[in-house]
């Protein structure tokens, strides 16, 4: 496996990976297996920069930098990630130039190197978020901006953080309507979403497992399904895996579930998941 590069001698050649990592939610064990799913789908020269309140646990390989400062309180009673402003910021670290944000509970399926080549440099770049297929909506699950084009918009964050949340929802929402310049999608078949585009519907659920999209290079989790439930064959934290045997069973209640959310969110284990989502 080759190394990635040291981000203080970069050329604009270089591939700049970056995640976010606070709390103990996550932790080493998601941002060393991101680290591992890049390096294997990557060509060099790369960079992968976690910034991080704690890089205890990370991997050598892994260039890990202070949390960019953001003073301000979070907002509440909101679901967006607004903690990710923090990457709006003018510098981040010794990085310049354009930089792929990669959530840590993602999956990699594919080679990441056109999400380097697609678009202009200076773009905003994002994956387009199924949950409202009538809205023009990215997802910042995995997105592409130049360092510091995205400051206007955390300048107006810090400014009133809960009024920015209570106006946008997601921040999401706020970088695709308000980014510097407008914003850009992948194309489609590159980010799929897990429970979209790759779980089964109900009656496949319970008898064909997950499957990996034609021209995936990248599978999202969001919503609280993450990659180890994929492989387990459950879904949150009402489940646990289940033969065939089982399945009426869930029904006619053995679990804490409605039947029919039951029903609906039965997974068969994801075995590519399992091979994917590893250092």
């Amino acid at each position: 496996m080759n190394p990635p590069v040291n981000p203080a001698v970069a050329s604009p050649a270089v591939k700049q990976v970056i995640c976010i990592s606070w709390g103990p939610k996550y932790g080493p064990p998601y941002v060393n297996r991101l680290y591992g799913m890049v390096a294997r789908n990557i060509t060099p020269p790369f960079t992968f920069t976690c910034f991080t309140d704690d890089p205890t646990g990370f991997r050598p390989e892994i260039s890990a930098e202070p949390l960019p400062p953001l003073d301000v309180p979070m907002p509440t009673g909101t679901k967006g990630i607004w903690p990710k402003a923090r990457l709006w910021s003018p510098t981040l670290g010794s990085l310049t130039g354009p930089v792929l944000f990669m959530d840590l509970d993602l999956v990699v399926v594919g080679s990441l190197d056109d999400f380097f080549s697609y678009g202009e440099p200076d773009e905003v770049i994002l994956a387009r978020n199924p949950n409202t297929p009538m809205e023009r909506l990215g997802q910042t699950s995995l997105f592409r901006f130049p360092v510091g084009k995205l400051l206007p918009l955390q300048d107006r964050f810090r400014a009133d953080p809960q009024g920015v949340a209570d106006t946008y929802k997601f921040e999401q929402r706020y970088v695709t309507r308000e980014a510097p310049g407008g914003i850009r999608f992948w194309p489609a078949p590159w980010v799929r979403h897990f429970r979209y585009h790759c779980a089964r519907t109900f009656p496949l659920n319970f008898f064909l497992p997950p499957r990996v999209p034609d021209g995936a290079r990248v599978v999202i989790f969001p919503g609280g399904l993450l990659p180890p439930h994929a492989i387990a064959g459950h879904w949150g934290p009402n489940y646990r895996p289940a033969s065939p045997g089982e399945h009426l069973r869930g029904v006619f209640g053995d679990r804490p579930d409605p039947p029919l959310r039951y029903l609906r969110h039965y997974l068969r284990p994801s075995s590519w998941v399992a091979e994917a989502w590893r250092e």
